[in-house]
């Protein structure tokens, strides 16, 4: 190969890595984990791929980490079924007016034999300028995630105990 073609090979390479960020991060299905520190892991990636998607608004990624099934229930907003309803929920009421974060060292997970793990933590959800008058909110989650065909997706979620974060 001569060096003209290397060039090419690498340039090529890191346009899909910074132009597609899912292909940068690869997370082991469940049956390639061997120990609770991978899973750990690997569920700690996906949970950041979710909410970077989440605030940034790129539906379709966040879509992507979405089974066609899934079931999300909200204390305060109710039950949204399947990815279409979810995904435009995320557009309508979350787009440009509400971030993400995770409470540092809240989150845990647990293995479901023969599905994927179960994701459990403490979030906030931030006002980008207008926290002076809306706050800063903290909730609880659950999210049950299935290793199927060698991808991870969200089946379930269960978003709760909603109240105004302790400053």
């Amino acid at each position: 190969m001569n060096r003209r073609s290397l060039v090419s090979v690498v340039v090529s390479l890191l346009s899909i890595l910074f132009v597609c960020p899912s292909f940068a991060q690869t997370v082991p299905p469940l049956d390639k984990i061997q120990n609770q520190q991978e899973l750990d892991s690997a569920i700690t990636t996906l949970d950041a791929a979710l909410f970077d998607a989440y605030n940034k608004c790129d539906l379709d990624k966040f879509a992507s980490l979405i089974d066609e099934n899934v079931e999300f229930y909200h204390d305060q907003g109710g039950v949204t079924m399947g990815r279409a309803a979810l995904t435009d929920s995320v557009k309508k009421n979350i787009c440009g007016k509400t971030t993400r974060e995770l409470v540092p060292g809240s989150l845990h997970v647990y293995y479901m034999k023969g599905y994927g793990a179960i994701e459990i933590g403490v979030h906030r959800f931030h006002h980008p300028g207008h926290e002076d008058t809306e706050g800063v909110g903290e909730g609880k989650f659950i999210h049950l995630w299935q290793s199927k065909d060698g991808a991870w997706k969200i089946t379930r979620v269960m978003s709760y105990d909603h109240h105004s974060a302790a400053k």
